[in-house]
């Protein structure tokens, strides 16, 4: 049983998913993001944070 966190993330796009490789765009489409400059809102999971972990050189996270 897993445990319903109710701590939320803004995560925002700010570098271009040119060149990237496969995994990395997979994790930034995987968070939502479709474009520079658009922000989500994401759950704080560890399954997200991982994702973000992996990509944190082209994204702007902050708590919400």
């Amino acid at each position: 049983m897993t445990k319903q966190s109710n701590k939320q993330l803004e995560v925002t796009l700010v570098r271009s998913m040119h060149g990237r490789v496969k995994g990395h765009k997979e994790c930034v489409s995987g968070l939502g993001l479709r474009r520079m400059h658009h922000t989500v809102t994401v759950i704080d999971t560890k399954e997200n944070r991982g994702m973000i972990n992996k990509v944190n050189y082209l994204l702007k996270v902050e708590e919400k």
